[in-house]
């Protein structure tokens, strides 16, 4: 099978989460989108649900599919966002942002009660980082910003070639929202708690591509079948409280 099929899987298995009455966040992506494809089909058969994109394309995809649409500001709390990822841990951390939405991505998940990450195997890896980490920056002082986040991130044991994303014209790529997005090749990232905080001091940066203690459940597929992953938050919690 194909890592299309095993997409599907993922995709299919989440589909069980979603009852009728719902409000749903739409992820962006090719998981998602096949998530999005499945999710047309029961809205064709009666599934009431109420759905907030996380991107443009998403927008386009499911109006076409007839997918009732309202925005944060109309409904802002959700039961659940199904959205994919570029890399997962076992613990469920996540790199998101490939496809240039993890501001909206990640508005849309924390605004939810439960998040579901929708993956093939290839996905899920023991250390975070072979996957470039996008940053989304606004482009006022591009060059300060990139120092900083490269000052920054050494601090955190990061060193890698910061990229603004182009397009295959070889235009700065946009994000939805009008700001740049910079892949940062840092490889393995060993801390990204970390990372994470230190790039939110940096005033140009809007916001990264880590999803830190967002995701509650993966589904994962791959040629051993499809495997569900629950986050443990509740002992991390105790954890904490115990060394207090």
């Amino acid at each position: 099978m194909s890592a299309d099929d095993y997409k599907r899987q993922a995709a299919e298995r989440a589909l069980a989460y979603v009852t009728s009455g719902m409000k749903l966040g739409l992820g962006t992506g090719s998981t998602a989108a096949a998530f999005v494809d499945l999710l047309g089909k029961r809205v064709s058969e009666g599934l009431d649900v109420i759905c907030v994109p996380t991107s443009e394309a998403t927008r386009r995809q499911a109006e076409a599919l007839g997918i009732r649409l309202t925005t944060l500001d109309s409904e802002p709390f959700l039961d659940l966002t199904i959205d994919g990822a570029d890399e997962l841990d076992s613990q469920l951390r996540l790199i998101k942002g490939g496809g240039g939405a993890l501001l909206r991505e990640k508005i849309v998940a924390t605004a939810s009660d439960r998040m579901i990450v929708i993956a093939d195997t290839s996905k899920h890896v023991e250390t975070l980082g072979k996957f470039p980490l996008p940053i989304e920056v606004i482009p006022f002082g591009l060059t300060a910003t990139l120092g900083m986040i490269e000052m920054l991130a050494q601090d955190c044991g990061c060193d890698g070639e910061l990229k603004v994303r182009t397009t295959a014209s070889g235009e700065p790529f946009r994000t939805d929202s009008g700001n740049l997005i910079v892949d940062a090749h840092f490889g393995a990232i060993e801390e990204p708690e970390e990372l994470d905080a230190a790039l939110k001091v940096v005033p140009g940066v809007v916001e990264n591509g880590l999803f830190i203690g967002i995701a509650d459940t993966a589904v994962v597929a791959g040629p051993e079948g499809v495997v569900v992953i629950e986050a443990d938050y509740e002992d991390d919690d105790d954890t904490s409280e115990a060394g207090s």
